[in-house]
């Protein structure tokens, strides 16, 4: 009688979302696990591990979330193109 269209069946999980999903997720598991940074030694040029680690972090952050952004754009040009549409 009444079927759903394809754009209403959810999201799908695939490999790739996956990795997307722990590049995002992995700087904040690291932030919230303050018992494994929550030491002064090593000190790196004078600075104690508490605060370089969570500003190696910031970094880090960045680096994940290019790769995530990267590897969405790749997901969504796979779908568009599987759906047999060209987007962008």
């Amino acid at each position: 009688m009444s079927q759903a269209p394809e754009a209403s069946r959810g999201a799908t999980v695939t490999p790739m979302r996956v990795v997307i999903a722990l590049c995002l997720i992995a700087p904040f598991v690291a932030m919230l696990w303050v018992g494994s940074y929550a030491k002064t030694d090593p000190v790196f040029i004078g600075i104690p591990f508490f605060y370089w680690y969570q500003m190696a972090w910031v970094l880090i952050s960045t680096a994940l979330t290019m790769v995530a952004y990267k590897l969405w754009q790749r997901d969504q040009r796979a779908r568009s193109a599987a759906k047999g549409g060209a987007s962008q």
